[in-house]
């Protein structure tokens, strides 16, 4: 693989405004198709209280630039990879659901490259960056050929980093192998932050309400979930159906606002709610 040149990405304070919009370098229509969907997508964020809500507004303007896979994940200074910690920090993806289970089963979160390189970034940066990075290592390398297995064969990944050693990640993924132009880089870096700046807000009160109260056998389920436990494993060991194992998934992932098991499962956790 050649690397690829370095994304330009916008930087200073203020990004996150219709008034940067005008300077991208699109041609003529679709600047102006983009710009109207991105002023949309401002429009439609705006009294959002729910922290799903906005990233399912941010998943639809992504796919506007046929980007259809995105994860959002928050940690704290003192967290090295997404199932540890507590406090509730977001995590929202909709990468397909067997690349979760996988990812989370194998542990890649230890050694996730994205991870790794956006503790050190201020500045989106595509994927291929990273793999073909000299100091990436063959297991990190396996982390992004597995993902291609799954349909997520190039992205890119916005970095936030706040105070006390803080910090979110976006990555957006796309199907293709075709590298991410810079002017789709910049909007989705604008939109990114955006939402990080949302969702930052709807998580902090959130997290001052408390973990939401799940019953025993909820708890149950979605410790072996976090285990990485199928649903049929799961009914084996508690002794009850399938059926009846993801029904309290469900419920689990209502209460806790997540759009898949795996997530519901990372939230579990952060919460304090169970302990692998």
């Amino acid at each position: 693989m050649k690397r690829p040149p370095m994304p330009l990405v916008p930087q200073g304070r203020g990004l996150a405004t219709r008034a940067f919009v005008p300077s991208m370098h699109f041609p003529t229509v679709a600047g102006q198709e983009v710009a109207a969907q991105f002023a949309r997508f401002l429009d439609q964020t705006n009294g959002v209280a729910r922290s799903q809500q906005l990233f399912d507004l941010l998943s639809a303007f992504a796919l506007n630039l046929d980007c259809p896979w995105i994860a959002y994940r928050s940690l704290t200074s003192d967290q090295r990879f997404w199932g540890s910690g507590r406090g509730g920090l977001a995590v929202m993806l909709n990468y397909p659901n067997k690349w979760q289970e996988r990812y989370f089963k194998m542990g890649y979160d230890r050694i996730d490259p994205i991870i790794k390189t956006s503790r050190k970034r201020a500045a989106a940066f595509r994927w291929s960056e990273v793999y073909n990075d000299a100091s990436t290592t063959e297991d990190e390398r396996r982390v992004f050929d597995e993902a291609a297995t799954f349909g997520l064969r190039s992205g890119i990944s916005v970095p936030f980093h706040g105070p006390d050693g803080s910090f979110a990640i976006i990555s957006f993924a796309q199907p293709s192998h075709r590298e991410f132009q810079n002017g789709t880089i910049s909007y989705l870096q604008l939109a990114a932050l955006h939402f990080h700046m949302r969702v930052s807000q709807v998580t902090h009160l959130s997290a001052t309400e408390g973990a939401p109260n799940l019953s025993l056998r909820e708890r149950e389920c979605i410790l072996w979930t976090a285990r990485g436990k199928s649903s049929w494993e799961i009914g084996t060991i508690l002794g009850i159906s399938i059926n009846t194992v993801n029904f309290h998934i469900k419920n689990v992932m209502r209460k806790l606002d997540a759009a898949s098991r795996t997530v519901a499962a990372v939230k579990a956790v952060n919460f304090g709610i169970v302990e692998l």
